[in-house]
């Protein structure tokens, strides 16, 4: 018997995120689907027409919309409308209420709510991958699923765990960093801050491994507040470098906002750090304050908190004075195993693909 064909269809490129869910998905389901991946590999008219041409010469079955992204979403709803296929969204943002953060003007916003009405309208399932995210469609009257971010956790647990840390501790981080005007930060603002925080108190070393609009001005700001020398801007690490350069790290952090924004995500760094057995110390928001222990949440109020900074110094120190072991952490490779497998996690994405395939024969 011929095996459905499925396209999953990736705003992004082949080492992106969504690219990494989307394989991981494809090969763990290939003894039940014949899968292509289809890339959003620049941006404008013709990346679009790209997708669309390469979709309808696969001829899929159904397709698999990874973020809710115009390419991915218009790719999907033209082979919907002219050939009937359904197409599952997979989400992990509030993209609405992080297009007004983000500052997109009235054209860009009418674009951003069109897509996303469309999409979770047209779309014949609904994959979230916040359980909070789950709550806010549901009160739209969507019943959508919950599959978090996922990560292959044999590739990222260390093969012989390390010694116990010496000192300088490294703090670190993994993500785009992107300058956010309206609230006046970006991603790993809290690192830098908290290296002058401990400076004087505690041998330390920041680590952000990223790209983005707010890395000059972190490092602008490293440099006014005196600790250039304690942070490496690593940039842009290749997926498969990532988990030795994980392993460099003893404290990651982990930070979203207490907002719609932040508590819809898991945030597919948090997997990533659990997997590689490191300590996390996350805002005690979305998917973190659901799976992580006390001692890795830190509380963060609100859009902003210029105090966290401080917050996150304090539970170091107290961490450190506790003669906590930064070194290997076999219950954060255990978390990751029970809560982001993804050969657990593929489960349910076989079974969602099953049903908008069966309302078709």
């Amino acid at each position: 018997m011929t095996r459905p064909r499925v396209a999953f269809v990736v705003n992004g490129g082949p080492g992106s995120a969504m690219g990494e869910r989307a394989a991981a998905f494809a090969s763990r389901l290939a003894d039940r689907f014949d899968s292509r991946l289809v890339f959003r590999t620049h941006r404008g008219v013709s990346a679009v027409a790209r997708m669309v041409r390469e979709v309808f010469a696969f001829g899929p079955h159904a397709c698999y919309v990874l973020d809710l992204a115009a390419a991915g979403v218009i790719t999907a709803a033209v082979r919907r409308h002219t050939a009937g296929t359904p197409f599952v969204l997979d989400t992990g943002d509030a993209v609405v209420e992080l297009g007004r953060v983000l500052g997109r003007g009235p054209v860009g916003m009418f674009a951003t709510r069109s897509i996303d009405a469309y999409a979770v309208r047209a779309a014949s399932a609904v994959v979230v991958r916040g359980s909070f995210h789950r709550e806010l469609l549901r009160r739209r009257g969507v019943n959508a699923t919950f599959i978090p971010d996922g990560v292959a956790v044999n590739h990222f647990a260390p093969a012989v765990p390390p010694a116990r840390t010496s000192r300088p501790i490294t703090i670190g981080l993994v993500g785009s960093s992107v300058w956010v005007p309206s609230r006046g930060t970006c991603y790993g603002w809290d690192l830098v801050e908290q290296m002058a925080l401990l400076r004087g108190r505690l041998a330390v070393r920041g680590l952000l491994i990223g790209d983005g609009s707010g890395i000059e001005v972190l490092k602008r700001r490293a440099a006014e507040i005196g600790v250039a020398d304690l942070v490496e801007f690593a940039g842009r690490v290749p997926y498969p470098d990532l988990p030795a350069r994980l392993q460099q790290m003893d404290v990651c952090l982990s930070t979203q906002s207490n907002d719609v924004i932040g508590n819809v995500r898991t945030t597919g760094k948090l997997p990533l750090y659990l997997a590689a057995g490191r300590f996390v110390l996350a805002s005690r928001v979305g998917e973190a304050a659901r799976v992580l222990p006390p001692e890795m949440l830190v509380n963060f109020a609100g859009e902003t908190d210029p105090g966290y900074p401080r917050k996150l110094a304090d539970r170091l120190l107290e961490l450190v004075a506790a003669d906590t072991n930064f070194a290997y952490r076999p219950e954060s490779v255990a978390l990751a195993r029970r809560h982001f497998e993804y050969d657990v996690l593929v489960g349910r994405v076989g079974a969602v693909l099953d049903r908008v395939l069966a309302r078709q024969y």
